[in-house]
């Protein structure tokens, strides 16, 4: 096979690493080998890292059999390869985990060097702990699989709970997309005087905070109850918000209830404006319904898992995190730092 030679300047490096690019996969000097395969998850997302890496995803054979069991087998040698399996926890969430699981047991028996499992959504990362009795950890149980399974680390984005990082005996670089907000908000002329950044929760005050920093804004924070899974219920609001444009962030949104239930909170509270954003912009059966006809003037999410742009409303913009995950994935098969990417700051809990 043809290959070709690229001077990639790795972060925190003051040399260019000389790396050789044979189609599918990067070449150190030594036989070090990076190769990214996808499942079937976000096949999209798969394709923008391995395009800002430079290099062709990898071939590997996915098929789901008449019974619903998966079948997975790669069609090329990974041994003794650094493999990057990109997979993330969206709809149907139990279908894409056992399909990960099968692709790390899969690059494990075929004599992988170390397999890192690429989860930018993490799966049931809200059952973190018991909320009420005879619950599962969940989050706990699926970090258990993907060890047993044979990854050697993991590689998140804006997890639900930092605890979540805990349940691992193997290492998790934890990655954020709050740089990629506040550069975009800071575009749009919303920081400085008049803007505050609005923590939905008490879990997400010290992202708030972090976030109000960031676009030189103040902070406020809601106080809420809820009564179910998928209801909320505002029941204060700390911090000055009235005649303020209020910029609401969380790690995800499902059901896109909580979210509306904060806006109209807000919006009793005489803020001017409001808008939102979220890393994982999942929007559950017609949850994008809502949004169009919300009292929200901008939804802000990313690309980490797949989002029909036929149904988006038309104050919404997703932006892409195929650069920063290729970045951390050249970072650590580099061995070099991932924190060093996000400044240190990227364990905002």
């Amino acid at each position: 096979m043809e290959s070709l030679t690229a001077e990639i300047a790795l972060p925190g490096l003051e040399k260019a690493v000389t790396e050789t690019v044979r189609g599918n996969w990067i070449e150190r000097p030594g036989g070090k080998r990076l190769m990214v395969f996808s499942g079937r998850s976000h096949p999209d997302l798969a394709m923008s890292i391995a395009e800002h890496l430079g290099v062709q995803l990898g071939g590997v054979e996915l098929e789901t059999f008449k019974n619903g069991e998966t079948y997975c087998r790669y069609e090329e040698s990974i041994r003794g390869a650094d493999v990057f399996i990109v997979q993330t926890g969206c709809i149907p969430v139990d279908e894409h985990l056992m399909e990960l699981m099968f692709m790390v047991q899969a690059a494990k028996l075929a004599s992988a060097k170390r397999i890192t499992a690429v989860i930018p959504l993490y799966p049931y990362a809200r059952q973190d702990r018991k909320a009420k009795p005879r619950e599962p950890i969940s989050a706990r149980l699926v970090a258990d699989m993907i060890q047993l399974a044979g990854a050697d680390r993991v590689l998140t984005m804006d997890l639900h709970a930092g605890q979540i990082q805990g349940f691992f005996n193997i290492p998790v670089d934890h990655m954020t997309a709050l740089p990629l907000f506040s550069r975009h908000f800071r575009d749009v002329g919303l920081a400085g005087d008049g803007i505050v950044s609005v923590a939905p929760d008490e879990g997400r005050a010290k992202m708030a905070v972090r976030f109000a920093e960031m676009i030189d804004a103040e902070f406020a924070i809601m106080h809420k109850t809820r009564p179910s899974h998928d209801k909320v219920e505002v029941t204060e609001i700390t911090g000055r918000v009235r005649g303020k444009t209020a910029i609401v962030g969380d790690d995800v949104i499902m059901t896109g209830g909580t979210l509306i239930a904060n806006v109209n909170a807000l919006r009793d509270q005489g803020v001017e404006g409001v808008y939102v954003y979220a890393t994982h912009g999942v929007f559950c059966d017609n949850a994008l319904e809502k949004f169009h006809d919300a009292p929200i003037d901008g939804i802000v999410v990313t690309d980490t898992v797949p989002i029909d742009p036929r149904n988006m409303p038309t104050n919404m913009t997703v932006l892409p995190v195929g650069q920063l995950l290729a970045e951390t994935i050249m970072n650590v098969f580099a061995d070099d730092s991932v924190s060093a990417i996000f400044g240190g700051e990227n364990q905002l809990f």
